[in-house]
This record gives C-alpha cells, sequence and structure tokens, in this order.
C-alpha cells in the first residue's frame, strides 16, 4: 500500500479532465521570452510525446513569423489537435484558418474595466461580435473555443447572456479566464459551477497565477465541472504565469484520482527543455520538476526515506512518476544515516568514530553558509581514514588558454591528460566560461555522455581582483549527479578545474559502482 489518500470529491475519481497547453502562445508572452521557429517545432512535438490534447500554438495574425510556425506546427501532422488564437474579428479568424488549425480560440474582453477602457464597445455589440466570430468560426468548419476575457470581474449575468448567445451561435467549448488572477478557489468553484447550470457545452478554465493560486483555482474548476484545463510548462505567462502544467496534471491523477492523456513520465523531460528554450531558469523549489522537489537533507527525514520512502514523500507519487530522482542531499542538517550512504555509495568503509568525523566536519562547513558537493565529502573521507587522494584522475589537467575580444569569437583551448593519453582541445563560447567548459566537455569524446547540470557562481571576497567561487554539477546518462567546487581570482580557471573535480568524481563513482555489482 501507497500512503493514504484523502480524495476530495469522489465525483472526479475516474473522471477524464483534457489539457489545454498554451506555451507556444501565452507562455511565450512572458516578459523576456521569444522562441525560434525550429525551438517552437521541438516543443510542439515534445508536448504531442507528453500527452497533450491540445496546443495553442500561437496568434497567427500578430506577425508573420507567427503565422509561419503555426502553420509549420500544423504540417508536423501531430496526434494532438492544434488551436489558433483570435480576436473576434475576421481577418484574425482568417489567419488561423490559412494556417489549418483544427481550432479556433476566439475572445473578447467582457468585464467592464476591459470593455470600456480597451475596446470600447457597449454590452451588445460585445454579444454580437462573439456571436459573429463563432458563427464564422463554424461556417468554416473548424472546432470553435469561445473565451469571455475577464471573466472573473464580469457581472455574472451578463457573463451568463454571452455564454448563452455563443452556445446557441454554436459554440464546442466555452473558456472561463481569470485574467489578472484574483480568483481563490472556493469562489472559482462557485463560479464554475454557477456557469455551468446556465450553459450544456463543455467549460474550460485559463487561470493566471498573480497571487500564486493559479492551480489550486484549475482543479477546483474542475471539482466544479469542468472538463478541460489550460497550463503552461513551468507556469510560463504574462506576468507571474499560468497554471503549471506539471502541477495540475499530478495533483488531478494522484491526489484527486481523475485522468488525463498526460504520459508523467516525461514531465521532467519536457520542463528542461522548455526551461532551456525559454531561459527562464526553474526554480529547485518548483514542486514536481525542480531540482529539489524529491530532494532531502534533514537527519530526521533522510533516515525515514533511506526506511521507507512514504514517510517524507506523498508516496502516491514518487519521482519515477514524473521522470525525477530521489537526492539525497547532505548539509548543516544532515544524519548520519544519509552520510554514511553517500560513503559506502562510492566504495569507503568508515567506523562509526570516523563516521561521526565525517559528520561533524560537513556540518562545519554548512555552519559556514557553504553547500557540500560530492568533492567535499569524497575528499573528507580521505583524508580522515588516511586514504591517500587518489592519483588516477581521468583527466589530469595541464594547461588552458583562452582568447577574447570584441572583434574575436571567444575560443579556449584545453590541454589534458585523459585517461592516460594527451588531449588537446579547442571550443568556441558565447563568452570565454562557455568556451572553456565546452573545451573540457570535448576532452570526454562522444563516447562519454556527460552533461552541465548546473553552474553556479559567487564572488567570496571584494575588489576587482575578487576571489570567485564556482560549484558545478554534472550528469552522465543514468541520471547519476556529482557536484564540485573551485576557488580562483581567475573565472575561468575557476570553473574549468571545478568542472574537471566533478568529472573526475563522477567518473569514479561510476568505476566504484561497476565494481560494486
Amino acid at each position: 500500500m501507497r500512503g493514504i489518500v484523502f480524495y476530495q470529491t469522489e465525483e472526479l475519481r475516474g473522471r477524464h479532465v483534457r489539457i489545454f497547453d498554451t506555451t507556444l502562445r501565452d507562455g511565450e508572452q512572458t516578459a523576456g521570452v521569444s522562441l525560434s521557429l525550429e525551438q517552437k517545432l521541438l516543443i510542439a512535438a515534445q508536448l504531442d510525446k507528453l500527452g497533450v490534447d491540445i496546443i495553442e500554438a500561437g496568434f497567427p495574425i500578430a506577425s508573420a513569423g507567427e503565422k509561419e510556425a503555426v502553420s509549420e506546427i500544423v504540417r508536423l501532422g501531430l496526434n494532438l489537435q492544434v488551436c489558433g488564437l483570435s480576436r473576434v474579428i475576421q481577418a484574425d479568424i482568417d489567419a488561423c484558418l490559412d494556417c489549418g488549425v483544427g481550432m479556433v480560440h476566439t475572445f473578447v474582453s467582457t468585464s467592464d474595466v476591459q470593455r470600456i477602457h480597451t475596446i470600447g464597445k457597449s454590452r451588445e455589440e460585445v454579444v454580437e461580435l462573439a456571436v459573429d466570430a463563432v458563427e464564422y468560426i463554424k461556417d468554416h468548419g473548424a472546432t470553435c473555443m469561445f473565451s469571455s476575457m475577464d471573466a472573473t470581474r464580469t457581472d455574472m449575468d451578463y457573463l451568463t447572456t454571452i455564454h448563452q448567445a455563443v452556445e446557441q451561435a454554436g459554440c464546442d467549448v466555452i473558456n472561463v479566464p481569470d485574467t489578472v488572477g484574483v480568483m481563490v478557489p472556493s469562489a472559482m468553484h462557485r463560479l464554475i459551477k454557477e456557469i455551468r447550470e446556465t450553459v450544456a457545452v463543455p467549460l474550460d478554465v485559463h487561470c493566471h497565477n498573480d497571487y500564486g493560486l493559479a492551480v489550486a483555482n484549475s482543479t477546483a474548476a474542475v471539482e466544479a465541472g469542468a472538463s478541460q484545463v489550460q497550463v503552461t510548462i513551468n507556469g510560463l505567462g504574462e506576468r507571474a504565469g499560468n497554471a503549471s502544467l506539471a502541477e495540475t496534471v499530478m495533483i488531478l491523477h494522484t491526489i484527486y484520482g481523475a485522468q488525463t492523456n498526460i504520459h508523467t513520465e516525461y514531465l521532467l523531460e519536457t520542463s528542461r527543455m522548455v526551461e532551456q528554450y525559454a531561459g527562464v531558469r526553474v526554480s529547485r523549489l518548483m514542486p514536481i520538476v525542480g531540482e529539489n522537489a524529491f530532494a532531502h537533507e534533514s537527519g530526521i527525514h533522510t533516515h525515514g526515506v533511506l526506511k521507507c520512502t512514504d514517510t517524507f514523500e506523498p508516496g502516491v507519487m514518487t519521482p519515477e512518476m514524473v521522470g525525477h530522482k530521489r537526492r539525497i542531499v547532505l548539509g548543516k542538517h544532515a544524519g548520519k544515516h544519509a552520510v554514511q550512504q553517500a560513503i559506502e555509495s562510492v566504495g569507503f568503509a568508515v567506523s562509526d568514530d570516523q563516521l561521526a568525523e565525517v559528520l561533524s566536519r560537513i556540518k562545519e562547513l554548512g555552519d559556514k553558509g557553504k553547500p557540500v558537493t560530492d568533492a567535499d565529502l569524497y575528499a573528507i573521507t580521505e583524508s580522515i581514514i588516511g586514504v591517500v587522494a587518489r592519483k588516477e584522475q581521468f583527466i589530469d589537467l595541464k594547461e588552458v588558454s583562452v582568447m577574447t575580444g570584441n572583434l574575436i569569437t571567444p575560443t579556449a583551448a584545453v590541454k589534458a591528460c585523459v585517461g592516460g593519453a594527451v588531449k588537446v582541445v579547442a571550443n568556441t563560447g558565447v563568452g570565454p566560461v562557455d568556451a572553456a567548459l565546452g573545451a573540457v566537455q570535448n576532452l570526454l569524446g562522444e563516447g562519454t555522455m556527460v552533461r552541465l547540470h548546473d553552474f553556479k557562481l559567487e564572488a567570496i571576497s571584494g575588489g576587482s581582483d575578487a576571489l570567485a567561487e564556482v560549484t558545478i554539477a554534472v550528469e552522465d546518462e543514468t541520471g547519476k549527479i556529482v557536484n564540485a567546487r573551485a576557488a580562483r581570482e581567475d573565472i575561468v580557471m575557476a570553473s574549468v578545474e571545478a568542472l574537471v573535480n566533478a568529472i573526475n568524481r563522477l567518473i569514479m563513482v561510476r568505476g566504484t559502482n561497476k565494481r560494486n555489482r
């Protein structure tokens, strides 16, 4: 038996919820985010692999590039349904239809504040525009979704009027957007329940995260009768973003017992792809896909998790379900069980006294505000048990040279002894650090799958000659992650040394694990 589940309502168990992803439309509206055509095509294909039902591929009327991207996504021939966004304007709708989308999502402002100040139309004019748009879309053979923009700040009687009008005009789905993210779950539940009583077509919700309630509001809407939710990867979107796909889906699956078509094992993979392309870093603390989502440091927690994972994890949701891995992190809160497991994982054997000393030194390091890297643990352990530092480092760094400047593409050359053979490798990058790190990775050759997982730079002294501390994590093809640090006045050298240290430790761990099999 895995965990104890308290379902909030039995009505959702086994109920199917459709997932509408708007990463490529609302997600790209995140301030500072701009995706290339190639990136959009790759994300669309990944969302298809993930099992998303519908994607909003873009707003075709916005630009020639946007229209081309939506058209190209349609031409991919994906299993999911491709939707284009339009205002209640014929030119917008035609732009969507020209792209060949199967669904047109048309919207118009219905709240007084937006209606008066953004489009300057009367309530009657807005209803007429909405009905004309829906009829035009249906006359051209496309599925139609209608959104009453800013629905959660719209007078309920007027909201009912426009919803019933578009339903009579043939609308297939009605979307209820919380456009400025002002709802709380109880209010969203009441609203959707009331709308559900006034129209028969399926209801969809689009929740913004201005108060951090987008996911809660989305799931409350499903409780009240919505059958489709709009989400984005990593919660991207205008202002504070939209409801996160990963969080919404996992709540529906594991807490409510509802069903979707999402293949949850690809959630982390998809999150990392979008993180890379959008350039918006995922917080370590983000649920489901964050670095710390299944990480444990506290001695009490790690002791419990090492015995039974359900003790300090939900139980109904495991890291494997979302493509993640459980991590035991060492630091000032670490307990002896976690430290002992980490030590034994690399082939060291320690006595109780030696374990206590290793634990004491780790806590000292943590008390100084330093994260404890794998390299720190191994070095501390080696010094305490009297093991001479291993000389057979896989990479023995000999020389690093960097060229950079206004008229020169940053280039780095690295000379090292790799597995007993001397190699010299050159690499270019967007900057000297990027070039140097790429050169070190190239030393390994194509046969060794090691990728840079994390990079952190911190100045630990003042002045122009400040000492820079770099912490780097590397990951192999099995998902094993090892981190290490280095400190120097030269940022490039600190980065290279940290990467080499991490790679050497990773290869050492891999070798130990193979011997222990």
